[in-house]
């Protein structure tokens, strides 16, 4: 049995251990951001390094084992399939299997400022020749019409998947505008009430593995986490890259609250050491180190490498993110 089956399994018994915390590197930027989706060219300001960049940076962080799913493009895992890099390895591949236009990111766009739209540009049963696992995404917005046809887009997709053996998890974003809620109610209250009945209609065959969602506070995280835990397991996704306290911050706390999975991009993908920010986010996760403690690890190790951080340690040890500040 792969290592995540053993852990959701694990999980899912309610046998859990912080050994059995999920770490997935979403490495699927391209699907979004498209040609910004690879890092910074260092020797020529405002632009990126090529493809091959991006590719590198997957073959590396597999390699090191430290995380338990690569979440990544159709095209990403076809070609990296093709060269055998999971072949033999602990680590899951995954395939994004929708692209909702609110990850839509070009540069000068203004996609995010509309409700999402269901959109999918990867074909199931071509995925599903390279893996056994996708992520499929939906965001509510408030607005009856949009949101009933997202969730029947939704019930196609299950279709689809059940008919060409895939696995998926669910990603719900928050809106990234103002949806004028009503009442006393708050937005992980909103997205909690949504992610729950939605899949009241979801039979056992079709459910998603773990969710993957906004880190709303410690009241929200908690609420959807004592829910339904022998079923319903909640990931947290990573969202703007932030300090490194920030990342460390968010997976402790996220854990603490219930939290099982941690499904991190930018959070990675933008650090100056990715494969030194996922072993730091081990640790953290196994309750050996404080989230303090591993950013002043984290910046011991870029100083043995000679890495020039983005930010002092004093500047990287804060922690800016709003919803953070709740719950430290």
């Amino acid at each position: 049995m792969p290592i995540l089956d053993k852990k959701l399994a694990n999980i899912q018994a309610g046998n859990y251990t912080p050994a059995d915390f999920i770490i997935a590197d979403a490495k699927d930027g391209d699907i979004g951001f498209g040609r910004a989706a690879p890092v910074a060219d260092p020797n020529k300001p405002g632009q990126h390094t090529p493809r091959a960049t991006h590719l590198q940076a997957i073959r590396d962080m597999t390699k090191t084992g430290l995380v338990d799913i690569m979440l990544m493009s159709a095209s990403t895992a076809e070609r990296l399939s093709k060269e055998g890099l999971f072949e033999g390895s602990d680590v899951t591949p995954a395939i994004r299997l929708n692209d909702t236009t609110d990850i839509w990111s070009a540069r000068g766009g203004r996609y995010r400022e509309e409700a999402s739209r269901h959109h999918r540009t990867a074909r199931v049963d071509q995925a599903r020749k390279i893996a056994d696992l996708g992520l499929y995404s939906v965001t509510f917005s408030n607005q009856r019409d949009i949101d009933a046809e997202n969730a029947e887009a939704y019930t196609a997709f299950r279709a689809d998947a059940s008919a060409n053996n895939m696995r998926h998890f669910l990603e719900v974003f928050n809106p990234a505008f103002d949806i004028k809620l009503t009442g006393d109610a708050d937005m992980g209250a909103f997205i909690n009430d949504n992610i729950v009945r939605t899949l009241a209609g979801v039979m056992e065959a079709d459910f998603p593995k773990f969710l993957k969602l906004q880190y709303n506070g410690p009241r929200a995280m908690e609420e959807l986490a004592s829910y339904d835990p022998a079923s319903l397991i909640v990931g947290i996704l990573g969202g703007s890259a932030g300090t490194a306290r920030d990342t460390f911050e968010l997976l402790s706390q996220a854990e603490k609250y219930g939290a099982r999975v941690a499904l991190f991009g930018r959070k990675i993908h933008l650090a100056e050491s990715p494969i030194d920010i996922v072993t730091g986010m081990r640790q953290v996760v196994a309750r050996d180190v404080t989230p303090e403690e591993a950013v002043k690890a984290y910046h011991g190790e870029l100083q043995k490498k000679g890495i020039k951080p983005v930010r002092s340690l004093d500047d990287d040890i804060q922690i800016t993110e709003d919803t953070l500040k709740q719950g430290a």
